[in-house]
């Protein structure tokens, strides 16, 4: 973990609820979002901000970022992993019902992302094939995957815990996480199939402001 994750992680965890860890996943066997142009100039990220995190990440389209690279619309982040056959579709489903939930001129300005836990099998080609099938936009969606301790560290930030197995599947929480242009937790939503009224509100009014 970074230095500075070090310093905040405590911070963000103190306004955030941590659910416990939940039963993960079973199996039987154009342009990146985060590259957009931001809406408008972000201010310096504050001690709440993940985006003062160090950490380095790939996208699907092998290009290196920063999390502050998403910083200057709301970003929807979820945590999850490629070959998970149970909860990962069910969540990744959430967010595109709070997409489709979005006022039509308002979905363009908010971010989707998708980080693994699964460091050793998502290559950028594996999260790539992974967007193509479940139709993510490129205008909109951002999949991106790291080194196992700025894994750890995210998920420590966001309140997300996982455990891989033998068989390298993972158990994980099932939260989504809303942060604001400045990369601050807004609202978080735990568990899968919850009613998104909530967190359409507080995204739409994230940008009303």
């Amino acid at each position: 973990m970074s230095r500075i994750g070090i310093q905040f992680v405590a911070t963000i965890l103190t306004l955030v609820a941590v659910p416990l860890l939940q039963s993960g996943c079973r199996t039987t066997g154009a342009v990146p979002s985060c590259c957009a142009k931001p809406e408008s100039t972000a201010a310096p990220a504050s001690d709440k901000s993940l985006y003062q995190t160090e950490s380095k990440w790939m996208t699907d389209t092998r290009k290196q970022i920063t999390l502050a690279d998403l910083q200057g619309r709301p970003q929807v982040v979820v945590m999850f992993f490629a070959s998970c056959q149970y909860a990962c579709p069910l969540i990744v489903n959430d967010l595109k019902r709070i997409e489709a939930a979005l006022k039509p001129e308002l979905r363009a300005r908010i971010g989707f992302t998708l980080v693994t836990f699964d460091t050793r099998s998502d290559t950028a080609e594996v999260l790539a094939n992974y967007r193509d099938s479940r139709q993510l936009s490129a205008k909109t969606w951002t999949l991106l995957r790291g080194e196992p301790d700025d894994v750890l560290e995210l998920a420590a930030l966001l309140g997300v815990k996982y455990k891989a197995d033998a068989r390298g599947q993972f158990a994980h929480s099932n939260i989504i996480t809303v942060l604001n242009a400045r990369g601050e937790i807004v609202r978080q939503q735990a568990g899968l199939g919850q009613d998104i009224k909530e967190t359409v509100g507080k995204l739409e009014s994230l940008l009303a402001n």
